[in-house]
């Protein structure tokens, strides 16, 4: 746990560099704020305003300090927390990926698990050949396609915008995120559901359950009690990909539907070069996908054992070939 809190660290410290030095290369700030005619004096104090005017090392430590301190800067172009702004972006964005990740795990599961199960029927198949199309289909074109249908051809929902009262009305804020959240939960539930079909596969060719139906356990049974628990320890770590994965998917699909979430703070700070502002809501993403990743990886350990020796027994190996060796 040790050795992997601190490669965390170490991931979280080498992204952080090299977001800062790669929004440094890709252009200055300053020219977002002045006006078309501006005299060097006027470029020279914006860039002393806006703090780009000292060394990139000097910059440098005070983004480790700010960085240390929980302290994501303040914005170039509106002054405002980054910080404060994440965490109200996240009143659209986090409720959007978590009901859509919700949802598509709702649909992989019995589909991919009835795509393996019958895969030598024609529904089966069926099954299979629909999440390799739901998979292989653009994001934004499915959320083109929904707003196309029920929002312009049928008006039974809005086609994009967030209600201005927030979440005060919350039937009226999820009526706003239906159809972002099944844009996002049919292309996530398909590539889901391709990876529990795989795993139900692999569970269903192993000896141990065909042993458990020939001691006259059920197949209900023999599944539940020796095939959930084998078959959960890939698709964990796929679970944790895919909720980032999400993650990622709700930013771009916020824009595609108007939303006021991190997509449109990234973007328009893109648009304006404000390097805080992107350096946050970058390393914000940053921070919640590698947090996932070791999350999912302490989860297998807890629940394979085999996981938790494998490592101490080549170690203990590796000492017993040493002591031999002197």
């Amino acid at each position: 746990m040790l050795r992997r809190t601190g490669l965390l660290l170490l991931s979280l410290a080498l992204a952080a560099a090299l977001l800062f030095l790669v929004l440094r290369v890709l252009g200055n700030p300053v020219y977002a704020l002045i006006s078309v005619g501006a005299t060097e004096e006027d470029i020279a104090a914006a860039a002393a305003r806006l703090g780009v005017d000292r060394p990139i090392g000097e910059q440098f430590v005070e983004y480790i300090q700010q960085l240390v301190t929980l302290d994501l800067g303040t914005s170039f172009t509106n002054q405002l927390s980054v910080g404060d702004e994440i965490a109200r972006r996240l009143n659209v964005t986090l409720p959007l990926t978590l009901i859509s990740f919700a949802l598509s795990v709702l649909i992989a599961i019995p589909v991919g698990f009835i795509a393996a199960w019958r895969s030598r029927t024609w529904y089966g198949t069926a099954f299979s050949a629909a999440t390799q199309l739901g998979g292989a289909i653009p994001v934004f074109w499915v959320g083109i396609l929904l707003i196309t249908v029920f929002a312009l051809q049928n008006r039974f929902l809005p086609a994009g915008g967030f209600p201005r009262s927030d979440w005060a009305d919350p039937a009226d804020a999820l009526r706003s995120l239906t159809l972002p959240v099944l844009t996002i939960a049919i292309v996530a539930g398909s590539d889901l559901a391709r990876y529990v079909r795989s795993a139900t596969l692999d569970v269903l060719g192993q000896v141990y359950l065909r042993t458990a139906r020939a001691t006259g356990q059920s197949f209900g049974g023999a599944i539940w009690r020796h095939g959930v628990r084998n078959g959960i320890v890939p698709v964990i770590s796929i679970l944790a990909i895919q909720l980032s994965t999400t993650f990622v998917g709700a930013v771009i699909v916020e824009n595609v539907f108007g939303l006021p979430g991190l997509g449109d703070m990234l973007l328009t700070a893109i648009r304006e070069r404000d390097f805080p502002s992107v350096q946050g809501v970058v390393l914000f993403s940053t921070v919640l996908v590698l947090g996932l990743g070791f999350a999912a990886d302490v989860t297998q350990r807890i629940i394979d054992p085999r996981l938790r020796t494998t490592l101490s027994g080549n170690r203990r190996a590796g000492s017993r070939r040493a002591a031999v060796s002197a």
